[in-house]
């Protein structure tokens, strides 16, 4: 008889077990849908004021779209030339992009491939660098800037922002758990040299952590806003940041539809950027945590 109990109380177990999960499941589901919400709705509103009268917006949100769209546009136009700020940070942003991808691959390389003395010492160096705001040395960096002659150029822009201690660490932490030394050994075997091993074999198995990076990259250089505003002074090569911060201070921003107009062309391609790139986040992270 007591067999007999246990064998009817093990489908009723089964199916207990079953309901939890389906709740569990449901509830998980139920919150993603909500974050999700809450992340869209900011962008929604922001593309709808866009295309909105000032009066109506300082009326209250509406879930339907205006139609002042042109006439935000105008307004908009004739005090900065947002697509010159936009084709600015876009050459600035890209530059930065794939020069600090391709040299902090190569450092990390260096890092995680050799053995050369003082490697532990320089490694502990440069995460020590990370913890350094960039902000404590502006003056200093402003006035290298102005002993060397490149103040009102993209160069203190681009070529500062190659050497990235966060990203050369990510991708050596990234490189010692994917790269097995018998990869190396054997392209030595094969007679290639010490670039063409990187170039070919572990450059390859970096692209992914390398275009995870890439977008924290591009978004924090599209963003910057301070270095900008102090080393560039000619109005025609001002980021698109430094033109939506002047356009703070016009008379458009009394115009809430030509602010909030600027500002979803500004984020447009951060967007766009998440929406082809997030992919490798998931898949350079999973890699990384098992040992190759």
């Amino acid at each position: 008889m007591k067999t007999e109990k246990k064998s009817l109380n093990v489908p009723v177990n089964k199916q207990g077990l079953k309901k939890k999960r389906s709740f569990s499941r449901k509830a998980i589901y139920t919150l993603l849908i909500l974050l999700t919400l809450i992340s869209i709705v900011p962008f929604y509103m922001m593309i709808i004021n866009a295309t909105r009268e000032n009066q109506a917006i300082l009326g209250g949100f509406s879930f339907l779209p205006g139609s002042a769209l042109i006439e935000n546009y105008r307004t908009m136009m004739d005090y900065v030339n947002i697509w010159n700020g936009f084709k600015n940070s876009l050459i600035v942003s890209v530059s930065v992009t794939v020069l600090s991808g391709y040299f902090s691959a190569l450092t990390a390389f260096g890092f995680a491939v050799y053995e050369f003395k003082g490697k532990n010492l320089l490694f502990i160096f440069m995460l020590l660098m990370m913890m350094v705001p960039g902000q404590l040395g502006l003056i200093g960096f402003y006035e290298l800037n102005n002993a060397i002659g490149t103040l009102d150029t993209y160069i203190p822009l681009i070529v500062p922002a190659i050497a990235s201690p966060f990203v050369v660490f990510f991708l050596r932490q990234y490189l010692s758990t994917t790269l097995h030394p018998s990869l190396l050994e054997a392209a030595r075997m094969d007679g290639a040299g010490e670039l063409k091993i990187f170039h070919t074999v572990a450059l390859p198995i970096m692209m992914p952590a390398v275009a995870t990076m890439s977008i924290f990259t591009f978004i924090g250089s599209w963003n910057n806003y301070i270095v900008p505003l102090v080393v560039l002074f000619s109005p025609e090569k001002y980021t698109l940041p430094v033109l939506m911060g002047f356009l703070k201070g016009s008379q458009v921003a009394t115009n809430l539809g030509s602010m909030y107009l600027g500002i979803a062309i500004s984020v447009v391609p951060i967007m766009v950027a998440f929406l082809f790139f997030s992919k490798y986040i998931i898949s350079s992270i999973s890699a990384g945590s098992i040992k190759g």
